[in-house]
């Protein structure tokens, strides 16, 4: 149903913003990618709060490289000043209805306005672009930035789920507009 659902919707698959340019990712990111995921402040709110090892870091670059061959868009790479410090975008959601909004930056651009920045982005992509229904961001209870991110973007608390074995808050939005 939603495999291909989105397929060919994309427009462009760079985007641009104020300050950053989104690109999807290829796989000469992937040194980048084990060297963020390396980073405690960035895995503190996992279920199990360890860095990755590069094989791991590999496996999430080919899914997202995968996500972007089978529906024509997925996460981002987040580039500002023409440098790579994140990852984020939005993917189809196996688990949960409606498109998944997740990101990850590097821990020196964090606030900054970066995070909000690409959140505005991704869901002006998702709801203008795919003309998707529903978006939604998974976030840890601990995670008070993203928490703050989500609701100031129009995202609202919804439920609680588990995710990977953790108690995890579901936040929702059903429209964006600039």
């Amino acid at each position: 149903m939603l495999e291909n659902e989105f397929k060919g919707a994309l427009q462009s698959a760079v985007r641009r913003t104020a300050r950053l340019r989104l690109r999807p990712p290829v796989e000469g990111d992937a040194e980048f990618l084990t060297r963020l995921f390396s980073r405690s402040e960035l895995v503190a709110h996992r279920p199990v709060p360890r860095p990755d090892a590069p094989e791991e870091s590999a496996v999430r670059l080919a899914r997202d490289i995968g996500h972007w061959k089978d529906h024509g868009f997925g996460r981002w790479a987040v580039e500002s000043n023409g440098v790579l410090m994140g990852f984020g975008g939005v993917t189809v959601s196996k688990e949960f209805d409606g498109l998944n909004l997740s990101y990850h930056l590097q821990p020196e651009s964090w606030g900054h306005g970066y995070a909000t920045e690409l959140v505005r982005e991704s869901l002006t992509f998702a709801f203008d672009d795919l003309q998707a229904d529903r978006v939604i961001g998974l976030v840890r209870t601990a995670n008070a930035a993203s928490r703050r991110i989500l609701e100031k973007c129009g995202f609202v608390f919804e439920r609680e789920v588990m995710l990977h074995g953790a108690p995890t808050n579901m936040y929702a939005t059903g429209s964006f507009r600039t």
